[in-house]
């Protein structure tokens, strides 16, 4: 499946390439038009097939191509790495982590002091980035083949959970849980990938963005390109569905296996109220399940996109993920397939006044 391929590719922010080509590898069968902007967007546009009498709504789909890594910034002496987060992490799951490095992959570890080395100061706290280093194998400067510059992310592979192989010419399963990396937010590249095998009254504008993990920059200057009449943005996003330490606290929201999760408010954006409508309406008609992503919490490409120039009537749509700026996130393919369902039933509902 697409999710496979597009989570185990490269794409820290600002090295979004091998995604970029993977996903223009997929799409051109389906492609009126597509281009590259010169951040690095790709624009995909799949133009209106079915007669519409006026003319047609430029409806804008988006999904962000980069993940969350790291950067090298000193190369030591002894060839241990340092380096600086690309993105929002958890330090605490940093250690001993395999990476690979740069274009050619060179493979690493992330280290610190050991435990039995610790006093019992340094144990009572999380360690700080400045305090660790990636260790590729060399014993000088010289013998690391890695630059300045280059930068790195988790080295994990795609795969099925539950002991139930999958075989590789087998089609893609609707069911089960799948973990990997980067599934924020490969999971909204994934879907938009198949959105566009699809025909509509409009014109479809797909959009994979860049550097939404270090400020949302891609999709400023793609919605300013754009131009859309409305926008959907697909994202992954956290789930909160893990045992309380008492167990008589109630498991928070969305949670694995519950349905997409639809947007109301995050921290820099509320939903245009007529999309999120129409997005549990039809949920309700088609009987796809859905929930809502916690309010208040978060924030996606659709920052930028629904003030780009007189304002784009905008709504998220977000595939759970448990541990995601991780090593490794899960997910259930339920919701997955849900989400590509209920955003395929909507757009069916395009155009609607706003």
């Amino acid at each position: 499946m697409y999710l496979e391929k597009l989570s185990n590719a490269f794409g820290v922010s600002g090295s979004e390439e091998n995604v970029r080509d993977m996903i223009v590898e997929i799409a051109k069968p389906y492609a009126d038009e597509w281009q590259v902007d010169t951040m690095g967007n790709l624009f995909i546009t799949r133009q209106a097939r079915r007669g519409s009498k006026t003319p047609a709504q430029r409806v804008m789909v988006t999904a962000h191509m980069d993940e969350v890594g790291f950067l090298i910034s000193k190369i030591n002496n002894d060839g241990l790495l340092k380096f600086e987060t690309i993105g929002g992490f958890d330090k605490r799951v940093l250690l001993g982590k395999s990476l690979v490095i740069g274009k050619n992959r060179i493979p690493g570890v992330i280290g610190l002091k050991p435990i039995h080395l610790l006093d019992h100061t340094e144990r009572q706290s999380v360690p700080s980035i400045k305090s660790m280093y990636i260790d590729v194998g060399a014993n000088s400067k010289g013998g690391t083949k890695v630059n300045i510059g280059d930068s790195a992310t988790f080295s994990t592979q795609f795969g099925y959970l539950g002991g139930t192989p999958v075989e590789a010419d087998s089609p893609p399963p609707k069911q089960g849980r799948v973990k990997g990396k980067a599934f924020d937010d490969r999971v909204g590249c994934a879907i938009l990938l198949e959105l566009l095998k699809d025909e509509y009254d409009f014109d479809l504008i797909a959009v994979f963005t860049v550097q939404e993990e270090i400020g949302i920059r891609g999709a400023k200057v793609a919605a300013y390109r754009a131009n859309p009449d409305l926008a959907i943005i697909l994202e992954c996003t956290a789930a909160d569905d893990l045992p309380r330490p008492n167990e008589e606290d109630e498991v928070g929201i969305p949670r694995l296996g519950d349905g997409p999760a639809i947007t109301i408010m995050d921290r820099t954006f509320i939903a245009n109220r007529s999309l999120v409508d129409l997005l549990t309406e039809t949920a309700i008609n088609e009987g796809i399940p859905y929930q809502f992503k916690r309010p208040g919490i978060g924030g996606t490409d659709a920052k930028e996109i629904h003030i780009a120039r007189s304002g784009v009537p905008s709504a998220v749509v977000s595939v759970p993920a448990r541990y995601i700026h991780a090593p490794a996130a899960v997910l259930d393919l339920a919701d997955f397939w849900h989400a590509v369902e209920l955003v395929q039933a909507t757009l069916e509902h395009l155009p609607i006044e706003i």
